[in-house]
């Protein structure tokens, strides 16, 4: 409780490593990693690095211990939280302090975007998080995936994640997962929308390993040209209170692509519990609604899955369609592919930087769906008038045509004479030309979906 007080903000600022208690309130400026270590005031630091293992050395351990104020009374009993057994997110798992927490139950939480851009594949532990349901407790050893539906030349079948290591190759893909809601803050900015507020970091990206779902559904005897075959459901193990599973369903086509995977490792580990283990149908390129997580099933049909996440949730409607209108859920399809997106992750909404420094520099990451490689990267200090071409970081294995992963840019940009601010601006354009809207105007839409116009950072300007 004492370390509690001295967090971000407060006079003279505290974090703990192990049993110590260390004031980095004098170092914060001499800090390499910038107000970064200000996430881990007040609190522990370890958490940090154990993603950051280069603060592992004798001599960061000796310039720690110079700032040592105390030790935490080994005596003192850790907190109990008390389980309540009536909660059905008591058994979820914990998740990382950085984590901008939107919702506690379910848990959904965007990655921090000042860590955004030091990994091209994002840690386990900084991956958003977007649950619909409570996690649920699943076990390696009995969790099975069954196959169904029709087309296949052979029974109903059900396999655990040993027999699908056992039976079939291992591929990898680097992909990101992004949801649909991504952005919706802005929107809300534009026209009141419905949903949780995610600011513009409900996105990560991370290599995926696991088996081709196509050569499960071939070896099964499906033919990957059967017209009969039209969809493939998708159900995870997380239930809702009436009993019914978390569902989705992606193209037939799609699911026979060889990109898609049920993954049972993520970033050569296995996959944690928020994020699907021990095993996740990975979608590349397709909204992360239908990349199902705890996947139990995968069911061949000619009918899109009948789930209410599939038939009455991420669907656009027209900007035409007001509140309190009636729905015509059939009048739009559900999403797949998403449209193509940028933002900034580098500088924060308010910063102020010197007029002496001459520039300022940014970054952040650009992505689009369906496999459409980003081609390019436009930052503009002055709402859109003028541009600056930005570097960009891409998966050397992909190519513009299959590009799984995101696109990370960086860029230093002139401050323009005689202003006290700049309206920083960024857009991407992608393989096929698509680029974004310059606002939400023509895409709003009620639920707040897929908002994809310029993103703005307004810097302040000190002389």
């Amino acid at each position: 409780q004492e370390v509690k007080k001295h967090g971000k903000g407060a006079e003279r600022m505290w974090v703990t490593y192990k049993m110590g208690v260390y004031d980095i309130t004098d170092f914060v400026e001499s800090h390499p990693g910038g107000d970064k270590i200000l996430m881990a005031a007040g609190g522990a630091v370890d958490p940090f690095w154990a993603l950051y293992a280069q603060h592992k050395t004798e001599d960061v351990m000796e310039i720690l211990e110079g700032m040592r104020v105390g030790s935490l009374d080994p005596t003192e009993p850790a907190p109990v939280h008390a389980v309540d057994a009536s909660d059905p997110f008591s058994t979820d798992p914990p998740r990382h302090p950085a984590l901008i927490v939107n919702n506690p139950k379910p848990f959904n939480a965007e990655t921090p975007p000042s860590l955004m851009m030091d990994n091209f594949r994002t840690p386990n532990d900084l991956f958003f998080v977007r649950n619909h349901l409570p996690v649920p407790q699943t076990d390696l050893a009995s969790h099975r995936v069954r196959i169904e539906g029709l087309g296949k030349g052979r029974k109903d079948i059900e396999l655990s994640v040993d027999e699908l290591k056992k039976r079939y190759k291992e591929h990898y893909v680097t992909s990101v997962v992004q949801c649909g809601g991504n952005r919706r803050a802005d929107m809300q900015k534009y026209k009141k929308v419905a949903g949780l507020m995610w600011e513009g970091y409900a996105i990560s990206n991370a290599k995926w390993t696991g088996v081709r779902l196509r050569d499960v559904l071939i070896d099964l005897g499906v033919d990957p040209n059967d017209e009969t075959i039209k969809h493939v459901h998708l159900e995870g193990a997380d239930v809702d209170p009436t009993g019914k599973p978390y569902g989705a369903s992606i193209p037939f086509e799609k699911a026979m692509s060889p990109e898609v995977l049920i993954a049972y490792s993520m970033n050569d580990e296995p996959i944690p519990s928020d994020h699907g283990f021990p095993l996740r149908c990975i979608v590349p390129g397709v909204v992360g609604a239908r990349q199902v997580k705890w996947l139990t099933l995968v069911r061949l049909s000619d009918v899109e899955s009948p789930s209410h996440f599939q038939q009455k949730d991420y669907r656009a409607f027209s900007p035409s369609v007001q509140h309190g209108d009636e729905l015509d859920w059939n009048s739009v399809p559900s999403i797949q592919d998403y449209p193509i997106q940028s933002a900034f992750c580098l500088p924060a909404t308010g910063t102020t930087v010197d007029r002496e420094d001459g520039t300022v520099d940014v970054a952040g990451y650009a992505w689009s769906g369906g496999g459409r490689g980003i081609i390019r990267v436009e930052v503009s200090p002055d709402g859109g008038k003028t541009w600056y071409s930005a570097e960009m970081e891409q998966d050397p294995d992909q190519n513009q045509d299959k590009m799984w992963a995101w696109t990370l840019f960086r860029a230093s940009i002139p401050i323009p004479p005689g202003v006290d601010k700049m309206d920083m601006v960024v857009k991407a354009t992608d393989r096929s030309y698509n680029t974004q809207p310059e606002t939400a105007a023509g895409i709003w839409n009620i639920r707040g979906l897929l908002h994809n116009a310029w993103h703005h950072v307004e810097v302040k300007i000190r002389d």
